[in-house]
């Protein structure tokens, strides 16, 4: 499904073509190296650089006889070349080819990745300064607890997500690797200097220590940020679909002109976005755990990993940059409804406030426990209120929670009417809005 709408730029990144155009340009980089270092002429060394090239076709065509891809690749190459091609993968194994071009698709590809979640930031950063004082309630366990506002919910998606920029950008250190290091890493083939060469030559750093292959850790460490990342996309993108439930209704996925909810219910408007966000997010989390157990090879290498990391890498990249592009898009469209937030604020007739006057009363020589049960007792009577019908709000503008407070008599005797009033204040909830907004957005 995701291959299906996934965006080019990162699938072209993963095509047949584009691993072979990425073996060939690290075959290119040796073979520079061996002429730097006086192995190859310079006249071989240019016919290579010129006209080495490949068939994906033949490659397949030969790959069915000698069941070996790195073989069937460079038989395909120097197909393309006359005796200069003795000196195409010169003293290299076949993982020093494959390792290292694997770590310019990872490196460009989690280049794109960030550029994806810093989309994704301006995204959220843009909504969360539209919403900054939009009242709504917060909730803990389902339930409400006090007055917050949507931009302070945002602001926390911002934060969240610019660490796992972090952790991406740190990855991207982790994995642009590369090697040419020999069949067993001990360098006896080939020159450090010519590791070196090869590497700078192709933006890479070389790995310090290797065997035949480049450290499975590496790729665990992409995959777990990866990973990190679903489940905090996750989480936004469940908050989302909680807003739009009907019962709540507070914030809903843009619906087109001529979109379908249902088959069967004309009147449909369904968080499907969201929900298949949520999905793809599982699905990136589960290349998680292959890509740990990847890091545990038999000595040197074994090829266990192999298959593992033709899905984690392909499928991981190309799903993340799908599901972050569907996500932004969510935000930027996303249809939020401050009068609902203001009613399902006021829906359990001013309970919001019980820290409030809660707080007041031990200013007053009133000890906190027994300022809680004077409080707890007025809250109790407000929710056995709303239990057979009565109206959260009165025709005044006046909570039930306010109503009971004023007719307390302990509680009257600490607070005066204004300054039990003075408890129902939004304000007081939003006083400290602009100094986190500093803090999070700088």
């Amino acid at each position: 499904m995701v291959e299906r709408y996934a965006r080019d730029e990162m699938k072209n990144k993963w095509s047949i073509q584009a691993k072979y155009d990425a073996w060939l340009k690290v075959e290119k980089a040796v073979v520079k190296g061996w002429n730097k270092l006086g192995l190859v002429n310079d006249t071989d060394c240019q016919n290579i650089l010129k006209n080495a090239s490949f068939d994906v076709d033949r490659i397949d065509e030969i790959e069915k006889k000698t069941k070996h891809d790195v073989i069937a690749f460079l038989t395909s190459v120097s197909e393309s070349l006359g005796d200069e091609s003795r000196w195409v993968h010169y003293g290299m194994t076949s993982s020093d080819c494959i390792d290292t071009a694997v770590a310019l698709q990872m490196k460009d590809s989690l280049e794109l990745i960030i550029k994806d979640v810093e989309g994704l930031m301006s995204a959220i950063k843009k909504r969360a300064i539209e919403h900054k004082k939009t009242l709504m309630v917060g909730r803990s366990h389902g339930i409400h607890g006090e007055p917050i506002t949507f931009g302070l919910v945002l602001a926390i998606w911002y934060d969240e997500i610019s660490r796992n920029l972090k952790n991406l950008k740190q990855s991207l250190e982790v994995i642009s690797v590369g090697q040419i290091s020999g069949a067993m890493g001990n360098m006896a083939h080939s020159p450090m200097e010519l590791e070196e060469f090869v590497c700078q030559d192709l933006g890479l750093s070389p790995a310090p220590v290797s065997n035949q292959i480049i450290q499975r850790d590496r790729y665990a460490n992409l995959m777990n940020a990866l990973a990190l990342l679903a489940s905090s996309c996750e989480k936004i993108a469940v908050a989302i679909r909680h807003y739009q439930r009907t019962e709540v209704y507070e914030a809903e996925e843009f619906f087109s002109k001529g979109q379908k909810g249902s088959s069967a219910m004309p009147h449909k408007r369904n968080p499907v976005l969201s929900e298949n966000i949520t999905g793809l997010c599982r699905v990136i989390r589960s290349y998680a755990t292959p890509s740990l157990e990847n890091v545990a090879l038999w000595h040197e290498r074994d090829i266990s990993h192999s298959s593992v990391e033709r899905f984690t890498l392909t499928d991981g990249f190309i799903t993340t940059d799908f599901m972050l592009h569907r996500l932004t898009g969510v935000i930027e469209k996303l249809l939020v409804y401050p009068k609902n937030m203001m009613k399902n604020l006021n829906l359990t007739g001013g309970l919001v406030f019980s820290q409030r006057v809660l707080l007041e009363l031990p200013s007053k020589g009133v000890s906190r426990e027994d300022a809680y049960k004077i409080v707890q007792r007025n809250s109790m009577k407000v929710w056995e209120d709303l239990q057979v019908g009565k109206k959260a709000i009165n025709d005044k503008g006046e909570s039930l929670f306010l109503e009971n407070l004023l007719v307390d008599k302990d509680l009257r005797e600490k607070l005066n009417e204004d300054e039990i009033r003075a408890c129902f204040d939004y304000d007081y909830y939003t006083k400290n809005i602009d100094n986190i907004f500093a803090r999070v957005f700088k």
